[in-house]
Order: C-alpha cells, then sequence, then structure tokens
C-alpha cells in the first residue's frame, strides 16, 4: 500500500503540508501556494489531489472556527464559475507533459505572488464573483492552487470574514474540483490514500496555528509566505526547463 510513495518522500511532504496548513489557518489561504510547487519538486503525483483534499480538510476545520464571521454573499457565483474553470484546468492535465506542467504549476505560483504584492482592487459583483471563479477552477485543477483569485477579490473584508468566506468557497469548491477530476479520470485511489496518509499534517498545522492567531505579525508571515512561494517556483522553472532541454 506504500509502494507508492517512500518514507522519505512521506515525511518531507508531510512537513510541507503542515507548513501549508499553519500558513492558511493564519491568513485564510496558503496551503496550495505553499504546498503545490514544492509538492511537484517532491514528487508530481501529490497534485493536483491530494492537496485539493488537503485543501477541503483545512478549509472545513477554518470555516468551522470562524462559522460565527460567515457571510456568503454571491460566492454561488465564483463556485459556478469554478465549473467551466475546472474543465479548462482538468484537459490541460489530461494533454499536457510533466515538465509542461511544472512550468504552468510555477506561472501560477508567480501569478498569485504578482496578485498578493500589488493587491488589485475589483468591485464585488456577480460579473467579477463569476470571473474569480472561473480562474480559481483553472489554476485549482491544474495546481490546486484556487485561492488567489478570490483572495485578491475579497481582500477588503474585515480578517475574520475573510477567512471564513475563502474557507466557504474552497469546502465547495473542492468538491466540485474533485468531481471534475474524477469524470475526465484523473482521480486514482492512490491518490485518495496519499491525502489520507497527509492528514495529520493538515490536522497539526489547524491546532497550531489557534494557539498562534492573534500573536503572529500577519504580515510578516504573508511577506515570508511570498518569499517562500517565489523561491519555490523558481526552482520548479529550473528543473521543468532542464527536463525539456535534456
Amino acid at each position: 500500500m506504500m509502494s507508492f510513495i517512500d518514507p522519505t518522500t512521506l515525511i518531507l511532504a508531510s512537513i510541507i503540508v503542515f507548513f501549508g496548513a499553519l500558513t492558511q489557518s493564519l491568513i485564510g489561504f496558503g496551503l496550495a501556494v505553499v504546498a503545490s510547487p514544492l509538492l511537484y519538486i517532491v514528487n508530481p503525483q501529490l497534485v493536483p489531489v491530494p492537496i485539493i483534499v488537503m485543501g477541503f480538510a483545512i478549509s472545513a476545520m477554518t470555516l468551522f472556527r470562524e462559522r460565527g464571521h460567515l457571510q456568503f454573499n454571491g460566492l454561488q457565483y465564483a463556485l459556478l464559475g469554478r465549473i467551466p474553470g475546472g474543465f479548462l484546468g482538468a484537459g490541460l492535465l489530461l494533454f499536457a507533459p510533466q515538465a509542461i506542467l511544472g512550468l504552468v504549476i510555477a506561472a501560477i505560483v508567480f501569478i498569485a505572488v504578482i496578485l498578493s504584492i500589488f493587491r488589485f482592487s475589483a468591485p464585488i459583483n456577480r460579473l467579477s464573483l463569476f470571473i474569480a471563479g472561473v480562474f480559481s477552477g483553472i489554476f485549482g485543477n491544474i495546481a490546486a492552487i484556487g485561492g488567489p483569485p478570490m483572495a485578491i477579490l475579497l481582500a477588503g473584508q474585515d480578517p475574520s470574514q475573510f477567512r471564513a468566506a475563502l474557507s466557504a468557497f474552497f469546502v465547495f469548491s473542492s468538491l466540485i474540483a474533485l468531481a471534475i477530476l474524477a469524470i475526465v479520470g484523473l482521480v486514482e485511489v492512490k491518490h485518495l490514500w496519499l491525502s489520507l496518509l497527509l492528514l495529520p499534517s493538515v490536522v497539526a498545522g489547524y491546532l497550531v496555528s489557534g494557539k498562534l492567531i492573534g500573536r503572529v505579525d500577519k504580515d510578516k508571515t504573508r511577506i515570508a509566505t511570498l518569499v517562500l512561494c517565489s523561491i519555490s517556483a523558481t526552482v520548479l522553472v529550473i528543473m521543468s526547463t532542464n527536463t525539456l532541454m535534456s
């Protein structure tokens, strides 16, 4: 049952997922942005299905903690956008070589970093929510990084409302993403086993975050997260480029 991943890789993946879950619990998003490029370097089969499952788990726990702050206004339009976006992302997964996918994942991470740095603002309405949902679906089904488009759109909210809204979106959008990937034949039994093996790291990250909320500087955490993401995406670009050229 462990033949699809060796113990050293599993330990390394668990550490990566722990810090990703810790980051998302503290600032509302970040598990996939932190973990996806690193996990793709460690073992490509960890992206996207196991990360989507991890995202569902941490979002469900965060939503339970922040449920009193939830305002679901308009998120259904973003969830509708996840459907066409999800199929577009799944199509690329079906036909793109692994090295090309590595470059695409790195590009998505860089886009997420740029959007987070410049904090683009847009009015929150049905159209903007739907468009953000489409891009979230594309990014989410390729690299499990569906958070940045929604995070940028909702960035002006109170931190607790922000975490609650994003968590609610991730809970439902993760289910949509998994359903689409299953329809196109990209969900395998080994992905479910990998998800189960990594779940304890998600729970650990969530529990540790409960001790740190209110004690850590959110801006410094965000900056450190963006730096780490940029470094890991750069490494992924180098590795994928070398594969293409060899």
